[in-house]
């Protein structure tokens, strides 16, 4: 999947998942050692854990963060998911 970011440094999440377990993930854009450090932590997680863990993280003073975003990624695939069932 493909998740356009908004208002953070990166611009797209890229990732799979396979049987409930986030894989492959890869921010374009970012910070590149915070990103790919994210995505080496939560590699093969199961995504209701990474949503648990990072919804609501901040930048600073914006309302967002990167791992948020990967949060809000997660949440719109499961309803890609939900929908398509």
């Amino acid at each position: 999947m493909v998740y356009k970011t908004r208002n953070v440094c990166s611009r797209e999440i890229h990732f799979d998942v396979k049987d409930h377990k986030l894989t492959n993930l890869q921010y374009i854009g970012g910070c590149s050692g915070n990103t790919q450090g994210i995505a080496r932590l939560v590699e093969g997680m199961d995504i209701s854990e990474v949503i648990r863990r990072l919804e609501g993280t901040r930048c600073g003073f914006k309302p967002t963060s990167c791992p948020d975003q990967l949060a809000l990624a997660l949440k719109e695939y499961e309803k890609t998911v939900s929908a398509d069932r």
